[in-house]
């Protein structure tokens, strides 16, 4: 990571931040209509293309 430069660290940084989960409130507010998240990442199976 000390490798990285300041443009790849703040590219990690905000698909970190993007990795969550649905709320639950989400989740019952539209009957679970929306459950799964689209953008999902696992960090091991998917890897970001990170420049």
């Amino acid at each position: 990571m000390s490798h990285n430069t300041k443009g790849q660290k703040t590219r990690l940084a905000k698909a970190h931040r993007q990795n969550h989960r649905v709320p639950t409130w989400v989740i019952i507010k539209t009957e679970r209509a929306v459950v799964s998240h689209p953008k999902r990442r696992h960090w091991r199976r998917s890897s970001l293309d990170v420049k």
